[in-house]
């Protein structure tokens, strides 16, 4: 009788202590209210089919909707609604192609996307190219964040929010979502460049490697990883019931890679036909797969850092993740403005 007493005790603690998870995110929610928005569009996702089955030639991949709706719905249903946006981003007229930076940010990293906006992600023309700028963020449990966030996006206007809120898991919202907005606001863009907050990347050899490469918009570009295996446990774990098979299609890792903008409408399609996976760069996996885009390795995409920090390394690179803010701009401050 005494072990069921404390074990009602416990499950009723459990209750009130998500309860009041619930509850502060619910009340903390309504107190950020972003200003009117005339270009701000909200998209629902379509039905999916029951199942569907890819294949790279050496492996075949079965995603089963059902299932992902299970474990993941809110991944399935989430609307993709904007909170802010600029038509400025994609301007119409101009002679020079337009290359855009997506850069992946949390609203607590205003300090990053400061540094960012002082070296490699600032409007310019540069190698040919009209250069551009966008950060992708989801919302905060901290109020205090997303007002700091208002504030900069009211001077810079540079941040593309929605209302879903920041994990590990919804970073393949931002790639949904993403895929959604620039298919519709930004289709004359010539490249987009994905990465995260935290790299240092190489423009002018960016934009040089992208001038050189030979049909360079047939591909995606970045580090590419092979058939990677599946982990079962820790922050990229995923089960046996979501996920069967031992082995994820061809990626380019996440910490920076190129999309050619002629590629944009297949991996949009592929994005309104297949469940959305819980780890961002095994998403981009299988809409590739599914829009039949080749990838294009290059090691100069050092998405695992370098192993010294020696400015001959980055200037012969095109990104590096995992640089600090200070590093960042005294490397920038070195090989571009010096």
């Amino acid at each position: 009788m005494r072990k069921t007493h404390i074990l009602c005790i416990v499950i009723l603690g459990s209750f009130l202590t998500i309860a009041a998870l619930h509850w502060q995110l619910a009340r903390m929610a309504p107190q950020w209210v972003p200003s009117p928005c005339a270009c701000c569009a909200t998209f629902q996702p379509p039905p999916l089919a029951n199942a569907t089955t890819l294949s790279d030639g050496t492996y075949t991949y079965r995603l089963d909707s059902d299932i992902y709706n299970d474990l993941f719905p809110h991944l399935q249903q989430y609307r993709c609604r904007e909170l802010t946006c600029e038509q400025s981003w994609c301007p119409e007229a101009s002679a020079a192609p337009l290359l855009l930076l997506a850069i992946k940010s949390h609203p607590g990293s205003s300090a990053r996307r400061a540094a960012l906006r002082r070296t490699w992600a600032r409007p310019r023309e540069m190698g040919g190219f009209r250069v551009r700028h966008v950060f992708l963020m989801a919302m905060s449990p901290s109020q205090k964040q997303m007002n700091l966030a208002t504030e900069e996006n009211d001077e810079f206007g540079d941040i593309l929010l929605w209302d879903f809120m920041e994990s590990h898991h919804n970073l393949s919202l931002k790639e949904r979502c993403f895929l959604h907005w620039v298919h519709n606001s930004c289709p004359g863009v010539a490249y987009v460049f994905k990465g995260d907050d935290d790299l240092f990347v190489n423009l002018p050899a960016l934009t040089e490697y992208l001038a050189q490469t030979p049909n360079a918009s047939r591909f995606i570009h970045g580090n590419i990883q092979r058939h990677s295996a599946v982990l079962r446990t820790g922050k990229y774990g995923v089960s046996t019931a979501l996920y069967s098979q031992p082995y994820y299609p061809n990626f380019a890792s996440g910490g920076g890679f190129i999309v050619p903008g002629p590629l944009i409408p297949a991996l949009h399609q592929a994005s309104l036909e297949l469940p959305v996976f819980p780890l961002d760069d095994v998403y981009m996996a299988f809409l590739t797969l599914a829009a039949g885009i080749p990838h294009r390795h290059d090691k100069r995409f050092k998405v695992w850092g370098i192993p010294k920090d020696d400015i001959a390394l980055y200037r012969d690179s095109l990104t590096v993740h995992g640089s600090s803010i200070e590093r960042m701009e005294e490397v920038w401050q070195e090989l571009w403005v010096s």
